[in-house]
């Protein structure tokens, strides 16, 4: 039998934990950290965020109906003089 053959795993375990060995040893280039590019945000973008309300404030905008999240954004906007 040849020598530089690599033995083909018996069992379904030892073929697993080959093909985790493998998908998971990076070479040493693959771990240097990568340059991070950071963009400038879209001018009028949204952002999630989690925000809480009083109860009252929320009925109050969601009595218009749709469009209630934009109507606080707007009351938000002119609050803060944008």
């Amino acid at each position: 039998m040849n020598g530089s053959r690599t033995r083909r795993p018996l069992d379904a375990r030892s073929a697993a934990e080959a093909a985790f060995k493998a998908i998971t040893n990076k070479s040493p280039a693959a771990a240097e950290p990568r340059a991070i590019v950071r963009t400038a945000p879209l001018p009028e973008a949204k952002e999630q965020v989690s925000l809480r309300l009083d109860q009252a404030v929320l009925d109050h905008f969601r009595a218009g109906g749709p469009g209630w999240q934009d109507r606080i954004n707007a009351a938000l906007r002119k609050a803060a003089g944008k």
